[in-house]
């Protein structure tokens, strides 16, 4: 247990309705009343956002996320499968557990998996990642003054907006929270 005065962004909680870690975090004094805290909570298991107000000095349960280094093997209608890179010890994780991370796992991908109890909770993918073009209509030549764009299709299916000369077999890097292109790799 832990008092909600003690507490930090970035700290994680077992509270009644799931696992949340705090994203802000505010003590209040009124001038009028008792101390409370406000705080911007993240569901881990579903990414929703919730604000909650406690008590000051009021128990919280604190979790304990542990991070460790996993290797993305591959996927099949068992889940995706990870190799831990310390131990060599495979785990397999369901589409649920995976979220949106799937759509840029390549096979030999290093991840950060969250893990809370012995229990995978979520994929950390690293801010943006290479990715190779499979598919891209040819673009006009001479056409990069107006900053126009074209959809292509990359290696894990997804497509994205990039600017005219990103071919079709190019690496492009491409940002993994907003899903935006980038830059070419």
């Amino acid at each position: 247990m832990i008092s909600t005065n003690d507490v930090r962004p970035g700290m994680a909680m077992e509270l009644h309705d799931g696992l949340f870690s705090i994203v802000e975090y505010q003590h209040v004094k009124p001038g009028k009343g008792k101390a409370f805290v406000r705080m911007k909570l993240k569901k881990l298991d579903t990414g929703q956002v919730i604000d909650r107000t406690f008590r000051a000095d009021e128990n919280v349960q604190q979790a304990i996320i542990d991070r460790s280094e996993h290797q993305y093997l591959y996927s099949d209608d068992l889940g995706y499968h990870f190799m831990n890179l310390s131990d060599y010890g495979q785990i397999v994780l369901q589409p649920d557990d995976v979220g949106g991370a799937a759509r840029y796992l390549v096979d030999g991908m290093t991840v950060s998996l969250s893990m809370y109890k012995g229990t995978a909770i979520g994929v950390n993918m690293p801010a943006s990642v290479e990715l190779e073009v499979t598919y891209a209509e040819p673009g006009a030549k001479g056409d990069t003054r107006t900053g126009a764009t074209k959809t292509v299709t990359l290696e894990t299916g997804i497509t994205v907006q990039v600017p005219l000369f990103v071919e079709q077999g190019e690496r492009v890097k491409v940002d993994t929270r907003s899903g935006e292109y980038l830059t070419r790799a």
